[in-house]
């Protein structure tokens, strides 16, 4: 007699359940949902929810702004790039953080 491997379990999981379908019994249906989900590692997934369900940081709403104050904002954001680059004279390499 063959071992089941992982394929094998899935499948006679999935014919369970369909026999569960067929019959109208709900219990037996969400069992072999969750056994499913289990063998595949579905029971111990991480958090997926954006954020990790903090708040989100609040969006710049620069709208309001004058033709002006969005080139000076620009320019300022073009020099906080700037100062993010760090040169290594000795290894003579670029790294950006």
């Amino acid at each position: 007699m063959k071992i089941p491997d992982l394929n094998d379990l899935i499948a006679d999981l999935q014919t369970a359940k369909q026999i569960a379908i067929d019959d109208r019994n709900p219990n037996a249906i969400v069992t072999a949902t969750v056994a499913q989900a289990k063998l595949l590692g579905m029971d111990k997934m991480r958090d997926v929810t954006p954020y990790g369900n903090k708040e989100p940081e609040p969006i710049a709403d620069y709208s309001m702004l004058t033709d002006t104050e969005l080139r000076q904002l620009i320019a300022i954001e073009k020099k906080v790039q700037v100062t993010r680059v760090i040169v290594d004279p000795v290894a003579d390499t670029t790294e950006n953080y």
